[in-house]
């Protein structure tokens, strides 16, 4: 039976009406429906026509049995598109549940490596990644008249690419398919110009108050960096879980950023008196199902499987309400259960102000997850959760004003998150670039370059950036573009099975009590009984039918024997337990998947990768006496120049030298290292030296390149610079600025950029750093004097090195400075009425006592003398009493001497 008291409750369905006149006129719509009004269960029901011809906007709806529809609701077939594996096996056992079936009805879903559909499917749940994949083999989803791209306000890079692609499909393959955007936020206007200016349905938002409740930590906590959160920050989290079961009624839903997180705080609860559940993607389905049907769960027919995995909440009047009492909970859940998926029961949310984002460092190939704040978007999302079935409680741990600095919404996916996957499927649907794609935000230039540096490494795409059969393989594999090289050469390499099962260990980062070690995290999960061995087992056995048929999506039967080995030479295991054996395959295959990490020691436990960046295993990993490692998963601590190494496997050179092959380089080299210049033949895999020889007779123009290197780092300085050479160049300086040209420009940079000009032949003959340091500087600056022009010879007129003072003193001009200046005692100045000039610049006079000490300053020797001598005279006058001092200096006679020897 359809469960019509439950599907009237919802309050979606006063837009149902809206939202099927917008897909009739214009083919797409906007939908936003705050969480828990029944987007995700009731819209495709009844945009797939499995309600009958109920008014949905009036809240009735049609009863009677599940089976045929009624000759006036026809049937289309509408794909829902998820992006996480537990939102859509929730959501399409939600809905069967509704319709009184189980799942696999006319209600299925497909993840990766599972399907549940039959023959009678009308509504099929899918994750985005799968959907991508489908219309990459079949771009017109010949069949499908409804696509409903659903929480596509969290911006998914896999949902923004699926989105790009059904825009192209409706604009030359299929213009009658309907495409539906459902928004959990009210922030979807981006979307509704993307579709073309698509109407925009919102449905009414019946949620309860929620109350905020300030609980920031009593002392400060450290911020988060790469994947670590403060240990102080989790001990408060759980001491406000305990504050708000005391204070509050119902059941608590708590906000964390990853599952190390969830374990950590459900570690300092097993006091309290609830049941302590954990929500993420790697909880095993019967612990997700006990989440999401409630305390007491909701009943049902029989048949019926029960609400587990419930995507909507049943509102107030539902049957949340009606279950019976049973013990508290507490779900401590990732940001899952922000808008994908509705716990029922919860009164109360404890946010701890986190949340992870993909970042990754292009330049040295080191992506992962980062904690990051919360944004206000989400924290808003997860406040709302409290308040969808009665009023609730959010407790947020900060203060009130450090939410005024959160950001609004979370990054995009597409402007901070590894791009290869992305870069290879725009490839593969024809457009490389991505520049004729739809997209909300474009694709960063350098993301998108680094991209294709990696898939043209890999032979996933030519030289033009179009998709090889090879990268068109790769990408059906449903894997990243790097692991689906690891499979296929891995398994021409140690045979299908053993390449799928390494592969699979790097698809999903082992638990971190596996170690770091990879050969034994595969050992571990071999033998092991838990969530992540039995995860493991599942995508081992459709990577290993899908390296042998080229079908990634082939089923297997969990009882089947193990894919046969196919190599064509497969080595056989050494004697014993066969440790050695996996040790190479697990390294080889690493080593296949990320080339650019395969790393060598260089002592103390510290490592170089290929790629340049350093790396370290942690305190007392037995990573760290290995010879050479393959890092499989690292990441970089704030504020540390070296990545710590979290995953890998131990190779040999011979290992290294296969898999890195494309990064070997063999040949002469002559640089400038150390302040010298250095020659050598050498054989490297990127920036690990693998052999080195001295270089006897290098090329000269590789040591005339060394040497200007030298000299661009170092500077000009490495050339011999007399007095005479330095004063030279500044009064060049000087008049390259005041009279232009032909005085040459003498700056570091121009004279770096002409070396041509005047530092030959001496700079050709130069083998050495000393060869530099005897090259005259002076005598290579006149060659860049205008000669030719004549003007040359009026050097000293136009700048004089020395000027002729009254005295008859001839004082050398400095020209270092912005202005001329003219060191000169003040008595040798005497009867000279006006400023001296060079080149038409007046000089800056620095007039001096008769020991030579600062007396004065002055660019106006006329307004000194009328203004400034009296008193410098009076202070001067009695300090040397044997020097002449009148009244009048204009008039007196310049002298070098005392009044005795006058």
């Amino acid at each position: 039976m359809i469960r019509d008291d439950i599907l009237g409750s919802l309050p979606v369905r006063t837009a149902v009406p809206s939202l099927e006149r917008a897909l009739d006129e214009h083919g797409c719509a906007v939908l936003c429906a705050p969480p828990g009004t029944g987007k995700t269960t009731l819209v495709p029901l009844a945009l797939a026509g499995l309600l009958g011809g109920a008014r949905l906007g009036d809240g009735l709806l049609g009863g009677g049995p599940a089976g045929p529809v009624p000759g006036d609701a026809p049937v289309r077939r509408v794909i829902v598109a998820e992006p996480r594996r537990i939102a859509a096996r929730a959501a399409a056992r939600r809905m069967a549940w509704l319709l009184g079936e189980r799942t696999g009805e006319r209600v299925g879903f497909t993840v990766r490596g599972e399907r549940v559909v039959g023959r009678a499917t009308v509504v099929e749940v899918v994750t985005t990644g799968v959907l991508l994949q489908r219309l990459q083999r079949d771009p017109e989803l010949a069949g499908v008249d409804v696509v409903i791209l659903d929480e596509c306000h969290e911006r998914h890079l896999d949902a923004d690419t699926v989105a790009a692609f059904l825009l192209d499909v409706r604009a030359t393959l299929r213009p009658e398919l309907r495409l539906v955007a459902a928004s959990a936020t009210t922030d979807a206007a981006g979307w509704a110009r993307l579709l073309g200016d698509a109407p925009l349905v919102t449905a009414r938002d019946v949620a309860y108050p929620v109350e905020v409740v300030w609980a920031p930590p009593g002392s400060p906590v450290r911020p988060p960096h790469g994947m670590r959160v403060d240990p102080a920050l989790l001990t408060h989290v759980a001491s406000v879980v305990r504050r708000a079961l005391a204070e509050r009624d119902g059941d608590l839903l708590c906000f964390l950023p990853g599952v190390g997180e969830i374990g950590r705080v459900a570690g300092q609860l097993g006091d309290v008196d609830a049941e302590v559940l954990q929500v993420h993607g790697r909880a095993p389905a019967a612990v997700q199902d006990a989440v999401l049907a409630g305390s007491g769960g909701a009943g049902g027919s029989a048949g019926a499987t029960g609400p587990a995995g419930a995507a909507a909440s049943v509102g107030a009047a539902g049957a949340a309400d009606a279950r019976p009492l049973g013990r508290r909970r507490v779900v401590l859940a990732t940001a899952v259960a922000e808008s994908s998926l509705t716990v029922p029961g919860v009164r109360i949310v404890v946010d701890a102000g986190l949340a992870r984002e993909p970042r990754t460092d292009h330049a040295r190939g080191l992506g992962a997850l980062t904690t990051v704040r919360v944004s206000q978007a989400g924290a808003a999302q997860r406040a709302g959760r409290a308040g969808r079935e009665a009023p609730g409680t959010v407790y947020r741990c900060w203060t009130e004003a450090e939410d005024t600095r959160l950001t609004r919404f979370p990054s995009p996916e597409i402007k901070v998150a590894d791009l290869t996957a992305f870069a290879l499927q725009a490839a593969c649907w024809g457009d490389p670039s991505a520049d004729g794609l739809a997209l909300l935000d474009p694709p960063p230039a350098g993301a998108m370059a680094a991209a294709r540096s990696v898939l043209t490494a890999i032979g996933a795409v030519d030289e033009a950036g179009r998709a090889t059969d090879r990268g068109v393989r790769m990408s059906r594999l449903g894997l990243h573009p790097r692991l689906a090289r690891a499979l296929l050469d891995g398994a021409a390499e140690v045979g299908a099975r053993r390449a799928a099962e390494v592969v699979a260990l790097l698809s999903e980062e082992p638990p971190r009590e596996y170690g770091d070690d990879l050969t034994a995290a595969w050992r571990t999960a071999r033998r092991g009984g838990d969530g992540y061995a039995t995860r493991w087992r599942q995508e081992v056995r459709r990577l290993a039918a899908a390296a042998e048929t080229g079908r990634p999506d082939a089923q297997r039967d969990p009882d089947a024997q193990p894919a046969p080995d196919t190599r064509r030479n497969p080595p056989s295991a050494p004697a014993g337990d066969g440790s050695g054996f996996d040790d190479a395959v697990a390294g080889l295959v690493t080593a296949f998947a990320f080339p650019e990490r395969v790393a060598r020691a260089r002592g103390e436990g510290a490592f170089l990768m290929v790629s340049g960046t350093g790396a370290e295993p942690g305190q007392g990993s037995g990573l760290r006496g290995a010879r050479w490692l393959a890092v499989a998963v690292a990441d970089r601590p704030a504020h540390s120049a070296s990545a710590r190494v979290r995953l890998a496997a131990v190779i040999d050179e011979d290992t290294a030298r296969a898999a890195a092959g494309h990064l070997r380089v063999a040949g002469e080299e002559v640089r400038w290292e150390d302040g010298e210049v250095v020659a050598r033949r050498v054989e490297r895999l990127g920036a690990v030296d693998l052999a080195v020889r001295p270089l006897k007779r290098p090329d000269p123009a590789l040591v005339r390149g060394a040497l200007l290197d030298g000299l661009g780092r170092h500077g000009l300085g490495l050339l011999r610079w007399t007095r005479d050479a330095r004063g030279l160049r500044e009064r060049l300086a000087f008049l390259h600025r005041e009279v232009g040209g032909p005085w040459p420009d003498v700056s570091d940079a121009a004279l770096l950029s002409r070396t041509d000009d005047w530092l030959e032949p001496e700079l050709s003959r130069a083998r050495r750093r000393s060869d530099l340091e005897r090259i005259d500087a002076g005598q290579a600056l006149r060659r860049l004097m205008p000669w030719a022009t004549g003007d040359a010879a009026r050097l000293d007129e136009l700048a004089p090195e020395r000027l002729e003072v009254p005295s008859g003193s001839r004082i050398r001009v400095e020209y270092g400075g912005p202005q001329p200046v003219l060191a000169v005692k003040l008595q040798e100045l005497f009867g000279l009425a006006e400023t001296p000039r060079v080149a038409g610049v007046p000089v800056l006079v620095h007039l001096l006592s008769p020991a030579g000490r600062p007396a004065a300053v002055t660019a106006d020797l006329a307004s000194f003398w009328r203004d400034g001598y009296r008193s410098v005279r009076a202070e001067l006058r009695g300090r040397y009493p044997r020097h002449p001092w009148p009244e009048d200096p204009t008039a007196a006679v310049a002298t070098r001497r005392t009044n005795n020897r006058r």
